[in-house]
């Protein structure tokens, strides 16, 4: 497969894009979406046999991520050779296009004419690194991959610490999917009880997702009883399938998630992914190398593990292996 093809190909989805997010701005011929949602396994076959059948040569192999529904589409991640791109398809999957573009006007702040330079963050001898996520969002599973090996390389130089934002994207109430809700808490008590194992359970988990919860438990050496255990105390103490049955108590659209709420409050943490390091939002790319330069420049004294050459090729957004093209998701986030 020639690079131009793969290259032209991903033009094809661009242009539609574009036109999609022309006419649903105008309002003219306004595209609805009937109410009838395929699923998440028919929406991963619908993207797989469109992308194959018209927009890559024949014979191509493509892969499609396990498909997650955001912002009421479902998304899922295309790699064709070493390239990937995020692909939206509306919940009846009549409707395929592979960007969300913003098209209310952004509103006239003091921020938009004279932007205040980001916070500098202050160098401590152990940095403090906080990760903020939700665990189904397709940019804080892309960030968490890209962190992965930057643990393994600093170890305990730092201390890292998976939080989760006090509130939650990915279920539906209509349904009684709550499989973020469920995995967040899955994930705080791996943190709190096993914290040495996470990075393991993460590996898995991250690979495929939703379904194989059991068998990366199971692979991270994670108690399961005891994981269960805390999972029920952690739902009552922080009144998670309350709050999940309580509409009154959402942030918007979507109920809250209180693990971590005093330090979401503390450090301003509006959407996943949020990185605080030493007390300050963090910006940085999601490759790992990126996050290693970031974190190793908050040191008093850069340890050796520092000068660790890392990848500089960003993990695609969502669950796989993929990478990203070059700043396809930079900056993109669930919330903010």
């Amino acid at each position: 497969m020639k690079k131009g093809i793969i290259i032209g190909a991903f033009a094809v989805l661009a242009i539609v894009a574009i036109g999609y997010a022309a006419v649903w701005k105008t309002g003219i011929g306004r595209m609805t979406f009937g109410p009838d949602e395929i699923g998440t396994q028919a929406a991963k076959t619908k993207i797989q046999d469109f992308v194959g059948k018209n927009l890559v040569a024949p014979g191509t192999e493509i892969s499609v991520s396990d498909p997650i529904k955001e912002a009421g589409l479902y998304m899922a991640t295309v790699t064709v050779g070493k390239q990937s791109v995020p692909v939206f398809l509306s919940l009846d999957g009549k409707k395929l296009f592979p960007s969300g573009m913003d098209t209310e006007p952004k509103k006239e702040t003091a921020a938009t004419t004279d932007a205040a330079p980001a916070a500098e963050v202050p160098k401590t001898a152990k940095p403090d690194v906080k990760l903020f996520v939700m665990s189904y969002c397709p940019y804080g599973t892309q960030i968490e991959k890209g962190i992965l090996p930057v643990l393994a390389t600093l170890g305990d130089k730092i201390d890292f610490s998976l939080e989760f934002v006090s509130y939650s994207m990915h279920n539906s109430k209509a349904t009684g999917d709550r499989k973020e809700l469920d995995e967040n808490l899955r994930q705080y008590c791996i943190r709190t009880q096993e914290p040495k194992k996470l990075s393991a359970y993460l590996e898995c988990f991250l690979k495929k997702g939703q379904g194989t919860e059991a068998a990366c438990m199971k692979t991270a050496g994670i108690d399961a009883t005891k994981n269960i255990s805390c999972m029920k105390q952690a739902d009552t103490q922080f009144d998670v399938t309350k709050n999940f049955n309580d509409e009154s108590t959402y942030q918007g659209s979507f109920p809250p998630f209180n693990t971590d709420k005093t330090d979401n409050e503390v450090y301003s943490v509006q959407g996943s992914p949020t990185l605080v390091i030493n007390g300050v939002t963090a910006d940085t790319e999601r490759d790992p190398a990126s996050i290693l330069k970031t974190i190793c420049a908050s040191f008093d004294t850069a340890p050796a593990e520092c000068a660790k050459a890392l990848s500089s090729t960003a993990p695609a957004a969502g669950f796989g292996d993929g990478t990203a093209s070059a700043g396809a998701t930079s900056g993109a986030a669930c919330g903010n």
